[in-house]
C-alpha cells in the first residue's frame, strides 16, 4: 500500500464504500480535505476511474450545495447486440439507417414501442434541421450515445 499514489487511495476508498452501498454521494471539497489534495484531484479520479465503461454512472452538480453521485451499473444482457449496432453506426448515419437501428432495438425488446416512437421523432431530419453532412454526423453521435447508455442498466 506504500506504493499507492493519492489517486489510487481515493479510488480504493470510493470503491470500498460502493461495495457496501450501490450509490454514494460525495462533496468534492470534503473529499479533498479528507485526502489533503486539491478538488481537481477528486475530479480526475472520478473522470478516469468511474466511467460508464468501467461500470459506473456519475452525476454531478456544481455550486455551494454541489455533489458527485456515483452509482454502480450492470451490463445489459443485450450487450453483444448493442455493441454490433454501435459498430455499424460509424461517423455519420442516415435517417433510414437510424430508423433501421431503432427497429432492431424494438425487435430485440431493448426499447418499447413508445420509446422507439419518441426516438424516431428525435432523429428525424425535420427536427435536426441542418445541412445533410452535419445532420448525419449529429444523428450518429446521438445514436452512439443512446446505444452506449442502453448497454448498461442502472441497479434499482
Amino acid at each position: 500500500m506504500e506504493n499507492q499514489n493519492i489517486s489510487d487511495l481515493i479510488e480504493e476508498y470510493l470503491k470500498e464504500i460502493l461495495r457496501e452501498q450501490e450509490k454514494i454521494e460525495i462533496r468534492r471539497a470534503e473529499m479533498a480535505n479528507q485526502f489533503s489534495c486539491v478538488p481537481s484531484q477528486i475530479n480526475y479520479v472520478i473522470n478516469t476511474r468511474f466511467t460508464v465503461a468501467q461500470g459506473y454512472s456519475v452525476e454531478s452538480k456544481r455550486g455551494g450545495g454541489g455533489y458527485i453521485r456515483i452509482q454502480k451499473v450492470n451490463l445489459n444482457h443485450h450487450g453483444e447486440i448493442l455493441a454490433d449496432l454501435s459498430n455499424m453506426v460509424g461517423s455519420s448515419l442516415s435517417q433510414n439507417d437510424g430508423i433501421a437501428i431503432l427497429q432492431q432495438l424494438y425487435n430485440y425488446d431493448i426499447i418499447s414501442k413508445r420509446e422507439g416512437n419518441l426516438l424516431l421523432s428525435v432523429i428525424a431530419s425535420d427536427v435536426l434541421q441542418m445541412d445533410k453532412h452535419n445532420e448525419e454526423k449529429t444523428r450518429a453521435r446521438m445514436m452512439k450515445v443512446l446505444l452506449e447508455r442502453l448497454h448498461y442498466e442502472e441497479k434499482e
